[in-house]
């Protein structure tokens, strides 16, 4: 399959670039400076400012898959799906935020009190970007949501899915690691399960 993953240069970006290539996909990187990854087979790379619609859009040209990992705070809905359309890429994956998963009937962790408020505006970007995804009638679009603690580490192969609410372990611990999420992702590439849907991962 053709991957074309958006912010590739990040933390999230450069695992799923790794889980991709390592399944045998063909990926193409799309950041500002994406000729700086290094170089692997089967990976090329394509500078591209997001906030371009454009140069996103004839950088997507030719895809099968495109994967965001763009910052909320960075990029709307609004330019990533116009480019993802424009470039007539089938299905656009978005690596989405805890913040809009529920920890109660009606709550969402974002607007609990616990929740930090260094990340506030980052997660209420997201659940606005969830949301504007939510009326948009002519895209394919998946959101992952991971779990509240998501930080590189092991990959394990070891995961569980759910849908809208957050998940924690036996010991009231919701985390994934970064290599487990991609894994989780590039799963949904390869078998579609969630379209048009958010869902989330966790241990």
């Amino acid at each position: 399959m053709k991957i074309a993953i958006i912010g590739a240069t990040g933390r999230v970006g450069t695992r799923l670039i790794d889980e991709a290539l390592r399944r045998g996909h063909t990926v193409t990187a799309i950041a500002r400076q994406a000729g700086k990854l290094p170089a692997q087979p089967g990976l090329s790379t394509r500078n591209a400012d997001v906030a371009d619609t454009k140069a996103l859009a004839t950088a997507l040209a030719g895809h099968d898959v495109a994967i965001s990992t763009v910052r909320f705070l960075q990029a709307s809905a609004e330019q990533i799906g116009g480019a993802v359309k424009a470039a007539a890429v089938p299905r656009l994956l978005v690596v989405g935020g805890a913040g809009s998963l529920y920890v109660a009937p009606g709550v969402q962790l974002v607007d609990t009190p616990q929740f930090p408020e260094a990340y506030k505006a980052e997660a209420l970007a997201g659940r606005d970007f969830l949301n504007a995804l939510r009326t948009e009638a002519g895209l394919d679009w998946t959101f992952l949501s991971p779990a509240a603690l998501f930080e590189p580490g092991t990959r394990t192969g070891a995961y569980r899915a759910g849908e809208e609410t957050l998940l924690s372990d036996a010991s009231g611990k919701s985390w994934i690691s970064m290599e487990d999420y991609a894994i989780a992702l590039i799963d949904e590439v390869e078998k579609p399960a969630h379209s048009r849907e958010r869902y989330t991962v966790a241990y």
